[in-house]
């Protein structure tokens, strides 16, 4: 296989085989159970390292049009945050279900569109504008909730995470998000102008796209993808915490780039940054039956993101080079 074969094999494929080489290392690695079966490769374990990889996934959905633009959004974990503390007041208030999911993914899109019209007022990188809302979204939700966990909420909000049928509620939702991101990605106008733009944004310019539009839509959709996340965190755990979500950006970025996004723009696919956030779920399961400190897991996270990002960067300068 010469090296540009290797190249579109790697952009098509490589996740997956990082994905595989996961599942097999801890198969190897984990204990076994009574029954003689490998603990890790259980069914319900799988449904486990599914439901762990939900909420990463959703996030990372939005992240991954922020960096699709050679951008980035810190924000993500925070409007995640906003959202099911906005939903849980709702319900604690006794506001009908629907009411209350509403509102909180208009409280997500109010806050995109914040980020996405502070980057195009400003001028300034999508970094700075981020890391920016990202305190004042947390503060926000602080001030709310006065510090305290939102609790002994109606028992509709813990449905949202249970099953139908063997499979959880949270995991069919991804999967219809993530036909339907793939729809709009490939299928749609404004998707395939999102990726002139940050394939080369004075060129899109050029082209005629509304750049400043486009840029705006991007951080849209990232709130909203994370307000989506947000939900599935409430009801998860069946109560809002105001600092759910503190740090998932960073597990949003590593699931966009493990999925092969490119961090300068302009490349990536919805179905890679599904198996990114597989990965990252697993490796998360994995780590935790194997009895590895969380301060340990949070290395290896970074690991992976550096490691990733130079492999894509190695790649694709070989393929240059052939």
């Amino acid at each position: 296989m010469n090296k540009a074969k290797f190249q579109r094999f790697w952009e098509k494929f490589g996740t997956l085989c990082i994905l595989l080489l996961m599942f097999v290392a801890f198969a190897i690695a984990t204990p076994i159970v009574k029954d003689g079966k490998q603990y890790f490769l259980t069914q319900n374990n799988m449904i486990q390292v599914l439901l762990q990889s939900i909420v990463y996934m959703l996030l990372a959905f939005g992240e991954f049009f922020a960096i699709l633009l050679a951008g980035i959004d810190l924000s993500v974990g925070s409007v995640a945050c906003f959202t099911g503390v906005v939903i849980a007041k709702m319900a604690l208030a006794g506001v009908p279900a629907f009411f209350c999911v509403i509102v909180g993914l208009l409280g997500a899109i109010l806050m995109g569109t914040i980020n996405g019209l502070l980057i195009n007022a400003l001028d300034l990188h999508p970094f700075v504008v981020t890391l920016g809302t990202n305190t004042i979204y947390r503060g926000v939700s602080l001030v709310i909730t006065g510090g305290n966990p939102v609790y002994n909420l109606p028992q509709w909000v813990k449905k949202m995470a249970s099953y139908i049928g063997p499979i959880p509620i949270p995991v069919i939702l991804a999967a219809i998000l993530a036909v339907i991101l793939v729809f709009f990605t490939t299928r749609t106008v404004a998707g395939r102008n999102l990726y002139a733009l940050g394939g080369n944004k004075m060129s899109a310019w050029y082209s005629g796209i509304d750049t400043k539009k486009y840029t705006l839509l991007a951080h849209v959709l990232a709130s909203l993808l994370a307000g989506v996340g947000g939900i599935v965190m409430l009801a998860r755990v069946g109560a809002a915490e105001p600092t759910a979500g503190d740090g998932y950006e960073t597990y949003a970025i590593a699931s966009c780039i493990i999925g092969g996004t490119s961090f300068f723009g302009g490349k990536g696919r919805t179905v890679g940054v599904v198996l990114g956030g597989i990965t990252i779920g697993t490796i998360f399961n994995g780590l935790n039956i194997l009895g590895v400190s969380s301060f340990w897991q949070k290395i290896v996270m970074g690991a992976l993101i550096i490691g990733s990002v130079a492999l894509e960067k190695a790649v694709s300068n070989t393929a240059a080079r052939s």
